[in-house]
């Protein structure tokens, strides 16, 4: 059996044990260094790295928990594990609320040791992964990751960058499709609460009659099947941030109940009669603007007052023409390499069709159609081609042929009439080179012309 290779230190008065451990471990795959004392342990602390510390409670002058306050100080990353034959309860929570990762008491099982160390490395693990994790999303969710030059997206980075660090609630206004959830993420990951739970709810997906337990939790026996006593998803995200998606949809009853939280930072679960402080921001979105609903009645007014506190607008696609093409290169980039595929550019005559089309789905519309692209692309760049038929359909109209009255250069109707025909043949190069009287290599140099 495969053992996860990590440095230990024994820490015991007695030589014995301490040899006793010492051949035991080495032999299930492990480094071992010794130390009689706890001062000789401290000063191997301070000359070398430990994944763990087994360490007895008494050492002579230094006792183990000296051992556990030295190394939670100088090597806060190392698990330290306690051992003694004098232990009582009392001692045990000491240590363990001084840190170490567990107790045992002797004369302890050769086999339990060996199980405590196994679980302390697979913590350990964990953590690092975790670290690692929250790493990337840090990375990922970074203010200049949101790409975008226009003016609309420079006042958007403008404002993220004023509330981020702040416990402001924040509005977010957009289309499907704009980009709300990845502002909240960078809000959350750009704030004192990243490394605390980021929980995003799609309030149009909530059944309405579970609506309040999912939000607020509920306790046993709150209603039929509910077994056990369950925390919602603002006790979820306590520490952190939720974001509410699509927030229209909450009913007038679970407003009221969200209204109550912003005011009293708490929440009772459904059944229950005591109040549970927590601390979470809300960012919540809607894909049209609120104040019709306010007026109509279908969204409470001092709600609307308490989310509004910030409100940000994401403009749609079609508004933000310039950015089309730094979405689509950066798209390309990123399925490229998911997909190991070595395509360098979109072709300009694609890229013209992108431009023009008018996109309902805003940016995960266009991220979805160049992963389409990318996965089905045969060629080192992206061609008209390659794109949706539907695309190729919806900017015909827009071709420069179609202007009357206007002299165009040779290259732009030569373009234009092999995107035609590329049309008519559902893309087929072999066909429309056919219909066109040229080789497939002239047809790609007429389509990359620009």
């Amino acid at each position: 059996m495969n053992k996860i290779s990590a440095h230990l230190l024994v820490v015991d008065d007695d030589p014995v044990t301490v040899n006793l451990l010492k051949e035991v471990l080495t032999k299930e795959g492990y480094e071992v260094i010794t130390a009689l004392s706890g001062e000789e342990a401290m000063a191997r602390g301070m000359e070398d790295f430990f994944d763990i510390v087994i360490t007895d409670m008494r050492l002579g002058d230094q006792d183990g928990m000296e051992v556990l306050r030295s190394f939670k100080k100088l090597a806060p990353e190392t698990t330290v594990i306690m051992i003694t034959a004098f232990g009582s309860i009392e001692t045990a929570i000491e240590a363990i609320r001084e840190g170490a990762f567990d107790y045992i008491s002797k004369p302890f099982k050769l086999d339990e040791i060996k199980f405590t160390i196994r679980r302390a490395l697979e913590q350990r693990r964990l953590l690092q992964e975790n670290r690692f994790y929250r790493q990337e999303l840090l990375s990922k969710y970074q203010f200049k990751n949101v790409i975008g030059r226009t003016s609309q997206m420079f006042q958007v980075y403008k404002t993220i960058a004023k509330v981020a660090d702040t416990k402001s609630t924040v509005l977010l206004y957009g289309e499907r499709g704009t980009g709300k959830e990845l502002i909240a993420r960078s809000l959350h990951y750009n704030s004192h609460r990243n490394d605390r739970p980021f929980i995003p709810v799609d309030c149009a997906s909530l059944v309405e009659n579970l609506m309040e337990s999912e939000l607020f939790g509920h306790v046993r026996g709150a209603f039929t099947g509910a077994l056990i006593t369950k925390k919602g998803l603002f006790e979820e995200a306590d520490g952190g941030t939720i974001f509410l998606d699509e927030v229209t949809n909450l009913s007038l009853s679970i407003q009221a109940k969200l209204l109550r939280f912003l005011q009293e930072h708490e929440i009772k679960r459904v059944g229950g009669t005591e109040s549970i402080k927590v601390d979470v921001r809300v960012i919540a979105a809607a894909n049209q603007l609120l104040e019709p609903l306010v007026n109509s009645d279908k969204f409470r007014e001092d709600l609307f007052d308490r989310l509004n506190v910030v409100s940000i607008i994401l403009p749609p696609l079609r508004e933000r023409i310039e950015d089309i093409p730094l979405l689509a290169n950066h798209f390309l980039q990123k399925f490229s390499e998911e997909n190991q595929k070595n395509i360098s550019h979109i072709s300009p005559e694609a890229l013209e069709i992108l431009t023009q089309y008018s996109w309902p789905g805003n940016v995960r519309e266009l991220e979805n159609t160049i992963e389409r692209a990318v996965i089905l692309s045969i060629h080192p760049i992206i061609l008209p081609e390659d794109l949706p038929q539907k695309f190729l359909q919806a900017v015909s109209g827009k071709r420069p042929e179609a202007e009357e009255g206007k002299l165009l250069p040779l290259k732009e109707i030569e373009k234009s009439y092999v995107l035609r025909v590329l049309q008519e043949t559902k893309g087929n190069k072999k066909k429309a080179s056919e219909i066109l009287g040229i080789d497939r290599t002239t047809l790609y140099r007429i389509l990359e012309k620009e």
